[in-house]
Formats: structure tokens, C-alpha cells, sequence
């Protein structure tokens, strides 16, 4: 697990293969712009973003597909961690259309081909 400055897609490539499916799971702090990836769960990475300072309320979880780099399929806001209704995200998915694309910018400035 690890915070990225950036990351290029090659390396994305190479995380996927541990897992189940070709996915990189990745945590977002919107705040901090911090992007921890490499793990496998979600919840790992939030804590070890929490553990650095980071507040739970601004932490995201998303999957990155490296296969799908440049397109609307790279980024996918499904996470357990995702589901808090007391700030009004009741489901898996990232509900908040000004918070997703905040996470596609830090992604963005992240993440290079």
C-alpha cells in the first residue's frame, strides 16, 4: 500500500494481476488530494490515510481498471466504504456528482499513460 504522487499505467498494470479481477483498489482524500493505492480492501487504505492525518468524511473508495486508461470506464466509485448516510451517500457509489469529479481530477493529476 502506498500514497502516489503519481503513478504511470504500466504500473497499475503490474498491481492488478494480484488481484481477482484486473482492478487496483484506491482510496481518494478530496481534501488532502492524496491518492493511496494497493491493497486489498478499501478499508485498509482508509485507515492508513486516517492514520496520516485524514479525516474519514473526505476519503473515497474507488477501483481503477489500468485495461480502460483514458476512457469513462478507467474510474469506478463502488466501495464499501463509500456508504455513510449521514452524509447522504446511501449507496456504494460516490452519489455526489461534484465529488466524483473532484476524484477524477486528483486521479487525473495522479495517474499518467
Amino acid at each position: 500500500m502506498q500514497v502516489v504522487d503519481t503513478i504511470n499505467v504500466k504500473e497499475l498494470l503490474e498491481m492488478s494481476k494480484k488481484m481477482s479481477e484486473p482492478l487496483v483498489k484506491a482510496v481518494v482524500d478530496v481534501v488532502l488530494r492524496k491518492l493511496v493505492i494497493d491493497a486489498s480492501l478499501h478499508s485498509d487504505e482508509e485507515l492508513f490515510l486516517i492514520e496520516q492525518g485524514s479525516s474519514q468524511e473526505n476519503l473515497w473508495g474507488i477501483n481503477l481498471w489500468p485495461e480502460y486508461y483514458g476512457t469513462g470506464d478507467f474510474v469506478e466509485f463502488d466501495s464499501m466504504i463509500n456508504i455513510r448516510p449521514a452524509q447522504s451517500n446511501r449507496s456504494r457509489n460516490v452519489e455526489d456528482e461534484v465529488t466524483r469529479q473532484l476524484i477524477l481530477n486528483i486521479v487525473g493529476e495522479k495517474v499518467n499513460g
